[in-house]
């Protein structure tokens, strides 16, 4: 079967293999990974260099005649002075050798195909090529930088020149590698960070850099790297690594072939990356229409019409994500559960609250708070069903407080674990492994945390600034840092569950949190005083029962329906890496 053959007939496998990546990467869709299409990237790589991707022709002059060549040449240039003669190093052994390769085909180490060129200290301006210059995609220097000598960095020593190939031996799994394909001036200089290569006649550049970045390649690095946060092969390492040398000829062809295949899978990752993006976008209207929708009658249409396609449209981790995030915003605008005339308006519950919260000046149990402002119909996002009321936090709470500005260790006799901003995720706090601090301080009790306490995240990045969680614990073990302000309010009056899930709603953000996000030294700052005047919407108290045992029942489905869609995800994973592994 071609290669051509095999990207073809098994389409669906390479673009269907796709999972959630936790940084940024190549392409638009930089949450996700296209599995697939790298595992048909590495195998095309790894066909070529065992021979496989470019049928063999008896007329091309065979390797070993090459290689001998290429010994007498560089024997040459070492008896003229032109460049040293490098420390001889052992032959190769069975074990060693990794594959077959062609009859025609020679085995031998990377230090035998060329030389390096030597080091210098820069005299004068320079061209200074450190891993930043490359562009590794495209395996070429890109930006280098111009230098006087008197700026050069101490690693700025290597000697390189048109046809040379460069390779990162610090952190070698980015595959920095490139090949000069140039002439630089002013004169280059390499970081002493790359192992040198300039191959002589008859060997590639372009393909020694394919080989380099061959999965046989990266496997060899990963054995005899050192380091784990920093891994880093040395130079002797490198030249000591094994490398498949095909007829010259071949290795012309080869290189063509690899550029063709590569700009298929270029082409098959920009469709893949378009229909996943159109996918999102469809989603994301469908789902809009559901928030939109003006009455019942219009809701359940707009249902009917997603849930006809549940199985097209719900088929990505960010597609569950924004179905979730859609339930959330339909609970708090009375759109998820029935309103039922019997119950008690919320009108009720604000007059208890604020009876409770003057008892609560009376009795000197909490400070009488500045009034905050009537709501006025332009601040309201959108309209509230009967029964419900719009109001802000600061007068649905009974304590509005920062955290503890104490500082914090690993350990103390009795130390109190303190909760940061990192603990909220996903509307929760997660209880683990936590620095704490004395228990010996003025703040304690007053700053331990209860059951059902809100904290919410004044100082962060602007993505993440506002966010919150509820705390599910033990009353009095943990308090909480200065970055985060804890919400209490009575659940008689106001489900503290439902309240974390109105300010974790997109809506709420889009309108309580970004408009007042302001940027300080990279961080994002929106206080108590601002987060007290936000509003959200207030059922009646048993609606806020029905809504959030709802929720429960279809945050559940969610994730179930997640957890099918990570064992789809694994199981194409799994047949990617299975195909890869019949045809190699």
């Amino acid at each position: 079967m071609s290669v051509e053959s095999l990207i073809t007939q098994h389409i669906d496998i390479w673009t269907s293999a796709v999972q959630t990546k936790s940084t940024s990467g190549r392409g638009t869709s930089s949450k996700l990974d296209l599995y697939g299409i790298k595992k048909l990237r590495e195998l095309i790589l790894e066909l070529a260099v065992r021979g496989k991707l470019v049928s063999q022709d008896p007329n091309d002059e065979d390797a070993s005649v090459l290689l001998k060549r290429i010994s007498a040449k560089k024997n040459e240039l070492i008896d003229s002075g032109l460049i040293k003669k490098p420390k001889k190093l052992s032959k190769i052994s069975e074990e060693e050798i990794p594959f077959e390769i062609p009859q025609n085909w020679v085995w031998t180490r990377i230090q035998n195909v060329g030389h390096d060129l030597g080091q210098k200290k820069p005299d004068t301006k320079f061209t200074y090529i450190d891993v930043g210059a490359i562009n590794k995609e495209l395996g070429l220097i890109e930006e280098p930088n111009i230098l006087e000598a008197a700026d050069a960095p101490s690693r700025a020593r290597k000697l390189v020149k048109k046809g040379t190939v460069i390779y990162s031996t610090v952190r070698p799994y980015l595959l920095n590698i490139a090949v000069i394909d140039h002439e630089i001036l002013p004169e280059p200089i390499a970081s002493t960070a790359f192992a040198i290569i300039h191959p002589l006649d008859g060997v590639l550049g372009s393909y020694i850099y394919r080989y380099l970045r061959s999965p046989s390649f990266i496997t060899y690095v990963e054995s005899v790297q050192n380091g784990v946060a920093y891994p880093a092969i040395n130079d002797k390492q490198f030249f000591n690594g094994l490398i498949p040398i095909p007829p010259e000829k071949e290795q012309h062809r080869i290189v063509a072939k690899v550029d063709e295949l590569m700009q298929l899978c270029d082409q098959l990752e920009q469709q893949t990356e378009a229909s996943i993006a159109a996918h999102q976008v469809l989603v994301k209207t469908l789902l809009a229409t559901l928030t939109n929708s003006k009455n019942a009658e219009e809701l359940m249409e707009n249902w009917q019409r997603i849930s006809a396609h549940f199985d097209t449209l719900f088929t990505t981790e960010e597609s569950i994500d924004q179905l979730k995030q859609t339930i959330l915003q339909l609970a708090v605008m009375g759109k998820l559960v029935p309103q039922n005339p019997a119950d008690e308006p919320a009108s009720e519950l604000l007059k208890r609250i604020a009876k409770e919260k003057a008892q609560l000046v009376k009795d000197k149990k909490i400070k009488k708070q500045k009034a905050l402002p009537p709501i006025i119909d332009d601040e309201k996002p959108f309209e509230l069903p009967d029964g419900w009321e719009w109001e802000r936090i600061g007068n649905l709470s009974n304590f509005i407080e920062y955290g503890s500005s104490q500082k914090t260790v690993d350990s103390l006799p009795n130390g109190v674990p303190v909760l940061k901003m990192g603990d909220i995720q996903n509307g929760k706090l997660i209880l683990g492994q936590h620095k704490v601090m004395s228990s010996d301080v003025e703040e304690l009790p007053n700053l331990y945390l209860k059951n059902n306490d809100v904290l919410y995240n004044r100082t962060n990045s602007a993505e993440l600034v506002g966010k919150t969680g509820i705390f599910k614990g033990e009353d009095d073990i943990y308090s909480f840092a200065s970055y985060l302000i804890r919400i209490r309010c009575n659940p008689q009056n106001m489900l503290p569950d439902y309240l974390n899930l109105s300010m974790n709603t997109p809506m709420f953000r889009e309108t309580q949190i970004n408009p007042h996000i302001k940027k300080q030294c990279g961080q994002a700052n929106v206080n108590g005083t601002l987060m007290k005047a936000m509003l959200v919407s207030l059922p009646p108290l048993e609606e806020q029962h029905r809504i959030f045992n709802k929720l429960g029942e279809l945050m559940m489905l969610c994730d179930q329906l997640k957890n099918r869609l990570f064992m789809v995800q694994e199981a194409r994973l799994q047949f990617a890496d299975a195909l890869v592994e019949q045809v190699v």
